[in-house]
């Protein structure tokens, strides 16, 4: 029941400690070694130095000798002597890899070293072994003190799990691999300082899950043995994988370093299995539920994102169509949310067929999140021109940083995105003013024939866009200059399209914005196998409903807001 109590109250504060109270993590940590290290010296110092013959390999060989099959059996338990030690490697978004290496090897190691050998001497001196060697080798006085600093060295290393937990399944998610879940940065200076409600609480059942199922350390530690020696098997593969890849490292070494250390994991791992039956299983039931979770999801989202991809609409359709795409323009701002950065997605030959008009700008809106704390408002908008000028669509990638707040107005959003894209309108006209004719004429499709109109500074135009036929700018919108004799080639004439081209920018900003959103329903084709029905029907189903949606989450008024949520056959 202690126990329980205080990881409830370890859980309950992960938030506020991974920034607020941090800051005594290292100090506490300091003093626990150093008290590890002081133990190991005052045990070698009242039982003898006997213990130091331990560095001596023949005792291995003795050990094995007398009991083989008891031997093999203790293998796993001898792993668990080091094990939580490479807990400090997690701090490796927070310090130098350099600085972390020099305090493992100066600090982290010896004080084991010493913890290990003055047990062994308190172990030559009383052959009565009791059931807690390491209290017992306490002396007397500082038991009290060493018990509380053991237990918040306890708590400690919990949290520094935990957070390496986060850091795991953040790196998951940004690999598609893990459903999106709500992440919250507790800190703008560390990148690693996360919390996620939804995986806390739920490591906070699965740990009390744990105590209340087994009642004992060492069922608890047999089920740990398992879990690092996999993560050392795991990481052994990884760096070879690097060695060959990245490194480009001489496949002999490469052969070498494979076969010492999984030679060693592998003997280490099959003495750990040995303890299945005694708790081991329990971890082996709860990694696979983890692992069928991440390809369910990772196998429905790669689906669903192929068949976006296919299903897009080309350039040759968009080109058939024409400017008025078909259809009605009518004066406003459409934004089109999609998961695809390129192309045109589906979603939006559905609202041509759907709507009886569309919008005279369109803009397909892809939000990403970006590895840094807040994205400059002046950088957040990245714009490319979608298909010719005429048709008066743009694609823009929305980035965001993990400090960044997502839930903002939607008139905010709409006007630093009206403004991202009227910079870009500018800066491309003053690229293609640059540019030779040459490079215009190869650049940008032949204009399809449409009216030419007289604006007020009396130059001309040609509006190859039919919804621009009806449009014509204010004399305060454009400022009048005396019209020109000569009329100019449009397709030279930039200045006079950028000033055109904006006011017909801030005519669709006064008529109002629309967001067009897609939440498609992904089902596994008629013909497909049973298992991929399974998978896609019922778990990819289950799991997408009850994630976060990729794309911001504003304030949309709904009357602003049209959803649809088409069938996707994958």
């Amino acid at each position: 029941m202690i126990s329980i109590a205080l990881l409830v109250v370890l859980y309950s504060l992960q938030r506020y400690a991974t920034s607020k109270i941090g800051f005594i993590v290292g100090p506490c940590l300091l003093i626990w070694f150093c008290c590890l290290g002081g133990i190991g010296i005052c045990n070698l110092s009242r039982y003898g130095s006997g213990a130091f013959k331990a560095f001596n390999p023949l005792y291995i060989f003795y050990y094995f000798g007398r009991n083989p099959f008891q031997a093999w059996l203790s293998l796993a338990g001898c792993l668990l002597c080091a094990t939580g030690s490479e807990a400090i490697f997690s701090n490796l978004c927070h310090f130098p890899v350099r600085f972390v290496q020099f305090m493992f090897v100066l600090l982290v190691l010896p004080c084991l070293v010493l913890a290990y050998l003055g047990q062994a001497a308190f172990l030559i001196a009383n052959e009565k072994t009791p059931e807690h060697i390491f209290f017992a080798s306490i002396p007397g006085n500082a038991f009290w003190p060493v018990f509380l600093l053991a237990n918040l060295a306890a708590l400690i290393a919990s949290r520094t799990m935990t957070i390496a937990i986060f850091q795991c399944l953040k790196q998951s998610i940004s690999l598609g691999c893990f459903p999106r879940l709500k992440i919250v940065h507790t800190s703008r200076k560390f990148m690693a300082k996360i919390y996620i409600p939804v995986v806390n609480w739920f490591l906070l059942a699965s740990c009390l899950g744990f105590i209340l199922l087994f009642r004992s350390t060492s069922d608890v530690g047999n089920a740990y043995a398992i879990a690092e020696l996999g993560v050392m098997i795991m990481a052994t593969v990884y760096v070879t994988l690097i060695m060959l890849l990245i490194w480009e490292t001489n496949i002999i070494k490469v052969i070498s370093f494979l076969i010492t250390f999984l030679s060693l994991e592998l003997i280490f791992f099959s003495s750990a299995l040995s303890s299945v039956g005694d708790g081991g299983w329990a971890l082996l039931v709860f990694a696979s539920g983890l692992v069928m979770i991440m390809f369910i999801w990772n196998y429905g989202t790669k689906l669903k994102y192929d068949s976006e991809l296919k299903q897009k609409l080309s350039k040759d359709l968009m080109r058939k169509l024409g400017p008025n795409l078909g259809t009605m323009r009518a004066p406003g701002l459409g934004l089109v949310y999609s998961e695809i950065v390129t192309g045109v997605p589906a979603i939006f030959g559905h609202f041509l067929t759907a709507l009886p008009a569309i919008h005279s700008i369109i803009v397909f809106v892809c939000v990403r999140n970006v590895p840094v704390p807040a994205v400059p408002q002046s950088e957040r908008f990245l714009f490319q021109r979608v298909c010719t000028r005429g048709y008066h669509m743009f694609r823009c990638i929305a980035r965001y940083g993990y400090k960044d707040k997502k839930q903002e107005h939607h008139n905010t959003f709409e006007r630093l995105l009206i403004e991202g894209l009227e910079k870009f309108i500018q800066r491309e006209a003053v690229e293609l003013s640059l540019q030779s004719e040459d490079d215009v004429d190869s650049d940008e499709e032949p204009s399809t024939p449409g009216q030419i109109i007289t604006a007020p500074n009396g130059s001309l135009y040609s509006l190859d866009a039919p919804l621009l036929v009806d449009f014509t700018p204010s004399v305060d919108t454009i400022p009048e200059t005396p019209s020109c004799s000569t009329p100019q080639d449009p397709s030279l004439d930039y200045t006079q399209n950028l000033e055109l081209e904006l006011a017909f920018i801030k005519q669709a900003k006064e008529s109002g914005a629309v967001y067009l959103i897609d939440n498609p329903i992904v089902k596994a084709r008629k013909d497909s196998w049973f298992f991929k029905k399974l998978i896609i029907n019922y778990f990819f189903a289950f799991l997408r409903n009850n994630c976060r949606r990729a794309i911001v989450s504003m304030s949309i008024p709904h009357s602003n807001l049209l959803q649809v949520r088409l069938t996707s056959y994958v």
